[in-house]
């Protein structure tokens, strides 16, 4: 006998257990199906315990520079053991608490493979769900209204460079790390690959980032990529761009050695292990798309702008559906597909107007269009940029490095992008987002009281400058 529901969700990562809340909260009777555990890659594989990492490997820089702030230390040292301790305690508070949200909202959560099937006796059309669980037991029939596919993603790789655990890594076996390497190689300089950079370095390992394109983080600003090397490079890590992985020297015996084409020469390199960090793929496979119309196009599920797929009662929402893979972004795709669900009218999401975050030393945080994105795209611009130099705060912590950028349109007056490298930029990147939101000209931010001595003044600073009106530059 199959069990009835109005919702059945693939996947309780963020996008999923977040979608499972709201509608609950709107009265529909929900499912999640897991075959790992709820949180998914972000809570154990991605950004927390990476952020916990990140975290441990700021405090132990400070650490060995504490003498500049006349606190006086000696022999300081890392126990490597400890800090995977306490990003575990951090994982399972948190992953505690996702069981205790789906307690309180009365979400029923199958621990299993769910597999979409075709019309059956069940249903005449796809969507009936069948529940592989985990302890062997009977499958259990799941009938749901509507559908939700949020099976998130796993990193990608290169042909030629299989991870093996030992010599080859993703992100997720070097979240695992028992020990430090003395040395690594990092293939890929995107989001990923330049957090796992700086983190290593800050944990005194030898890093070399090769990243295929002309800059590390492509994506960002140009201004901003440039900064993030330059601060990477002061730390150590060599960064090395515009260079071709060739997979096939690929030879791992003592240590991983590898060629890569650049400028038309071939060059050598080696280290102890090598981090495979080229972007996610989404997981399509296994969960019965073939028995749908659902239309995937490379490891994509193609979805309309309120997640519906080719089958209208199925949704689709975070990184299986591609564009922005973020977690919060997952969130709000699940929020605006259970709303229409309902019967409400969510708005559409407007992916301009969500920040994108990075969490090396020093982060990096944006917003809207780069400056090279809003002139391909016809716009007349104008900008403002303030130094964390000139942030009394800024020097009082010793993280001085850094700006704060905000392009405009000079025809309207409305901000087009915001773009922040230094101190706490992914914690002040939100006032930018409701600017945005609220779309507030940059005279706006700039009328807003920042208090001082904030790290925040440079922001105000900043939407002064657009319009040469800054205070303290």
């Amino acid at each position: 006998m199959a069990n009835e529901y109005d919702l059945v969700i693939l996947g309780g990562g963020t996008g999923g257990y977040v979608a499972a809340i709201r509608a609950s909260q709107l009265g529909l009777k929900t499912a999640i199906v897991e075959k790992g555990k709820l949180g998914g890659t972000c809570l154990h594989n991605g950004c927390i315990p990476s952020k916990a990492l990140l975290r441990s490997a700021e405090v132990y820089a400070t650490a060995k520079k504490a003498e500049d702030f006349g606190v006086l230390t000696s022999d300081v040292s890392l126990d490597f053991g400890k800090v995977q301790a306490r990003k575990a305690g951090i994982v399972q508070k948190l992953h505690s608490g996702v069981q205790y949200l789906m307690k309180k909202g009365k979400i029923d959560v199958y621990e299993g493979n769910g597999r979409i099937l075709g019309p059956s006796i069940f249903s005449p059309i796809p969507g009936t769900i069948s529940v592989e669980m985990n302890n062997g037991e009977e499958n259990e029939m799941l009938l749901p209204k509507n559908v939700i596919v949020s099976t998130g993603s796993r990193p990608n790789t290169l042909p030629g460079l299989d991870v093996d655990g030992k010599y080859v890594l993703s992100s997720e076996e070097a979240l695992k790390m028992e020990e430090l390497p003395k040395s690594i190689l990092i293939v890929g300089g995107g989001v990923i690959g330049v957090e796992w950079a700086s983190m290593l370095a800050d944990f005194d390992v030898d890093v070399t980032v090769i990243e295929y394109s002309n800059t590390i983080v492509p994506t960002e600003d140009k201004e901003i990529s440039l900064e993030l090397k330059k601060q990477l490079e002061k730390k150590g890590v060599k960064v090395v761009t515009g260079a071709k992985v060739l997979s096939e020297t690929l030879e791992k015996k003592e240590q991983v050695t590898i060629q890569a084409e650049i400028k038309g020469e071939k060059v050598f390199f080696a280290a102890e292990k090598l981090l495979v960090s080229v972007g996610r793929i989404g997981n399509v496979e296994g969960i019965g798309l073939e028995n749908t119309d659902i239309i995937v196009n490379n490891n994509k599920i193609e979805v309309n702008d309120h997640f519906q797929t080719k089958e209208s009662h199925i949704y689709a929402i975070g990184d299986v559906i591609g564009g922005l893979q973020l977690a919060h972004v997952a969130s709000h795709e699940g929020l605006k597909a259970v709303e229409h669900i309902a019967g409400l009218t969510p708005e559409r999401l407007d992916y301009q107007k969500i920040a994108k975050c990075i969490y090396t030393h020093p982060e990096v945080a944006s917003i809207g269009y780069s400056e090279e994105e809003a002139i391909a795209k016809g716009f007349a611009i104008k900008k403002g940029k303030f130094s964390f130099q000139a942030i009394g705060k800024a020097l009082v912590h010793g993280e001085q490095e850094g700006f704060v950028k905000i392009i405009a349109d000079r025809k309207t007056d409305d901000i087009l992008g915001v773009h922040i490298i230094g101190p706490h930029a992914t914690d002040m990147i939100s006032e930018a987002a409701l600017a945005m939101v609220l779309d507030a000209a940059p005279w706006e931010i700039g009328a807003t009281i920042h208090p001082h001595p904030t790290l925040s003044e440079a922001i105000g600073e900043a939407a002064l400058a657009v319009d040469g009106k800054e205070i303290h530059g």
